[in-house]
This record gives structure tokens, C-alpha cells and sequence, in this order.
């Protein structure tokens, strides 16, 4: 059994219908939805704000690789395009985190890092993961993090940049 935290993110198009998609596309194999967070952008590519949250589902069938390629079928579905990083998308499907059999998947293979490497910095993947799993660690550096303390570690513009919405996702 593997469980993935998956982070989504959209600023182009219905951003709402890109996040239901993965949710939808998921099916049974979701666990926990977090509410939907608006965010501004970032990496300091100028463009419009971006709806976030976290899924967070379970499958028998894929391991680590398999939710990378199950995220890169999503942003494909969208029409995602890799025009310049940290621009606008359509869908950003995210690997933040996944457990194989209980233990936490370590990957710096050059197509999957696990857990991801900027996660810790993003206020916008941590304040919805933490929305639905309260007890939630996140390993930064091969040392075990709670998230709630990475986010208070982070800077109070960074945190007071997502916003909770009343959409919801299922």
C-alpha cells in the first residue's frame, strides 16, 4: 500500500474544475481533501493567483513512480504547459510526500525527489496538509519535521498569503 500527499494547484482556466479533476480521476483511492486555499504566486513569475490544495490517497497498485506518472497524466489531461517555471498552469500536480508500507519513500532520482524538495517552504502545500492531517511530518534535510512547525517557521507574509476559500472539492 502506498500513500501519496499530493499538493494541486491551478491559475489558468477553471482553476476549481482542474483541481475536482484530480480529485475525480483519484476516485476511491482518495482518503482526505482539504479545503481549497487561494494563493498568490510563487517564484516571482508575474501572473494570477492560484487555487491550492492537498489530496491525500492510497493505492495498492502504484508506487512512488506511478504517482509521478499518474500526476504528469493529470497535468497532460489539462493541456499543462511547461512554457517557464514557476508560470501560469493549468494543473500542478505535486508528489510531496509518499509512504510505502508504512515507511516514508526517500527518491533523489532525477525525475522523482521525495519528499519534495521545496515543500518546507511553501506555505500553500503545507497550511492545506496540515488542514487535513494535524499530525502530519514532512522529513527536510533527513531530519523528521512536523508540519505545523514549518509553518511557523516560515515568514508571517509567506503564511498570511493563503487564504481559505468556500469552494469546496468534493
Amino acid at each position: 500500500m502506498t500513500r501519496a500527499v499530493l499538493s494541486i494547484g491551478s491559475n489558468l482556466g477553471d482553476r476549481l474544475a482542474m483541481l475536482r479533476s484530480v480529485v475525480d480521476g483519484l476516485g476511491d483511492a482518495v482518503r482526505e481533501v482539504s479545503p481549497v486555499y487561494e494563493t498568490a504566486p510563487w517564484g516571482g513569475v508575474e501572473q494570477g493567483p492560484f487555487l491550492n490544495a492537498v489530496v491525500v490517497a492510497e493505492d495498492d497498485a502504484l508506487d512512488a513512480p506511478g504517482w509521478l506518472r499518474r500526476a504528469h497524466e493529470f497535468e497532460q489531461a489539462a493541456e499543462r504547459v511547461r512554457a517557464r517555471r514557476w508560470g501560469p498552469r493549468t494543473l500542478d500536480v505535486d508528489i510531496v510526500a509518499c509512504r510505502a508500507d508504512g515507511r516514508e519513500v526517500i527518491s533523489h532520482d532525477e525525475t522523482l525527489t521525495l519528499p519534495h524538495p521545496r515543500a518546507h517552504e511553501r506555505a500553500f502545500v503545507l497550511v492545506p496538509w496540515l488542514a487535513v492531517e494535524p499530525d502530519a511530518v514532512l522529513s527536510v534535510d533527513g531530519r523528521v519535521r512536523r508540519v505545523d512547525d514549518l509553518i511557523a517557521a516560515l515568514d508571517a507574509a509567506e503564511r498570511n498569503g493563503v487564504r481559505r476559500t468556500d469552494l469546496v472539492l468534493r
